[in-house]
């Protein structure tokens, strides 16, 4: 709701006045807190404050990567780099070419901080410890000046007859400022949500992203813990397939595939109430045909081993007894002995066995949400709203989610910097 209210002396001032401009950050999380050491370094003079509702700081930096922070994936060409996005790609491929992983390395570098990265491309700080990157910011944001309000969220927000902004506090007190920055994480039971339809934003329909599947089948009965590497896994109906390691756990299926499937498909899952069922490949990309003819080689020259001695690297021991017993076959079957429905009833569980998933198990402090802000509405060239001026965002409460890697970490580092370089300069 736009107010008419006259300006006094203790308002704010726009550009070209000679108050220091103030900047509010709305979120202590990893795209608040780089939002504001960006505006806040490049313009000394700006008082940036952050409000953060909970408690603690960087709540999900800390528990990030098992402890870990992923803090961000070796993936240096923007154009590869949006492609993991399965909402906000396009957007996310412009602001790559401003501030991609390279330049998020060069940063921490610079700070001290030196960054690993692992086989599978993600890049953790040389501690293994997210703290290390906690540390990094609550010092760059001490030495830059920052105000930081922890505890103290924003339950609404109205932009004045000048163009700034004034703040309802969560504890009942008003502030106000020039510029403001949404940077809150998911908008998921936030009050804000509701501000920013009224001042004339959509927003998009919120879903989980990247959580595991609960699935109760006796497959996989006592074989939690176990993984494999290179799975295919899709949703049955009209899914993506998505290869990588699934871990099976105490409630079902989990690890990168799951959760890559999770993120790709999470409006649909949603629609199905989290009641679907999807197709395992154990062997990534093998295919029906070729396993005929691998076991028609077992056949010949190994006749008489059981079948139910291990027989592919990739698929531990106890998961191949157990698919082989649920084709059917005795444990003292011998491979020249092997019926060819016995056989075919195999090679189905082993390329395309189906499983019914009957919910979700999420981390509710890791997760992450789709939807948010409508990305037309956000000018992404300076993260500023297209509907009220010096309105900005940066991270999870737009439209935008990555699959699980770094990615989401990235998009919040990017949007951030391009968010605070904006706000400096007014």
């Amino acid at each position: 709701m736009m107010s008419t209210s006259p300006q006094n002396p203790d308002e704010p001032q726009r550009k070209g006045s000679k108050k220091a401009p103030r900047l509010a950050i709305v979120g202590g999380g990893a795209a608040g807190f780089f939002t504001a050491i960006t505006a806040a370094e490049a313009n000394p003079k700006a008082k940036v404050t952050i409000y953060e509702r909970g408690q603690k700081w960087l709540a999900k930096v800390k528990i990030s990567g098992g402890g870990r922070c992923n803090v961000t994936h070796a993936c240096f060409d923007p154009k590869e780099l949006s492609t993991r996005y399965p909402r906000g790609s396009r957007e996310l491929r412009a602001a790559f070419h401003r501030w991609q992983p390279q330049d998020t390395l060069d940063w921490f570098t610079e700070r001290g901080v030196h960054i690993k990265r692992e086989d599978d491309g993600r890049m953790f700080p040389t501690t293994d410890d997210s703290q290390t990157i906690i540390d990094c910011f609550l010092k760059a944001a001490q030495e830059a000046g920052i105000q930081r309000l922890k505890g103290v969220g924003l339950k609404s927000l109205t932009v004045e007859s000048d163009g700034s902004f004034t703040l309802e506090r969560t504890d009942d007190q008003i502030d106000r400022a020039d510029a403001i920055c949404i940077a809150a994480g998911s908008l998921k039971a936030s009050p804000l949500m509701r501000a920013l339809e009224g001042l004339g934003h959509t927003i998009e329909p919120l879903a989980p992203s990247l959580f595991a599947f609960n699935v109760a089948d006796k497959r996989t009965h006592g074989l939690a813990g176990l993984s494999v590497q290179d799975v295919s896994v899709q949703v049955i109906k009209g899914g993506k397939p998505q290869v990588g390691p699934i871990l099976i756990t105490h409630r079902g299926f989990s690890g990168p595939a799951i959760l890559r499937l999770s993120a790709w498909e999470a409006r649909a899952l949603q629609a199905e109430n989290y009641h679907f069922e999807i197709a395992i490949n154990w062997l990534g990309q093998a295919t029906e045909n070729q396993l005929r003819e691998q076991f028609n080689q077992l056949r010949k020259r190994s006749g008489k081993n059981n079948v139910q001695s291990k027989v592919f690297d990739a698929i531990p021991r106890r998961l191949w007894e157990r698919l082989v017993q649920i084709a059917g076959i005795a444990e003292d079957m011998r491979w020249a002995q092997l019926p060819k429905d016995q056989e075919n009833a195999l090679i189905r569980e082993l390329v395309d066995g189906h499983y019914q998933v009957q919910g979700k198990t999420t981390n509710k402090d890791e997760f992450v949400t789709c939807g948010g802000v409508k990305l037309k509405e956000v000018d992404f060239r300076r993260m500023e709203s297209r509907v009220v001026p010096h309105l900005h965002f940066a991270g999870e409460c737009l439209d935008i989610d990555g699959i699980t890697g770094g990615f989401n970490f990235q998009a919040a580092w990017t949007t951030g910097r391009i968010a605070g370089e904006t706000m400096a300069v007014g």
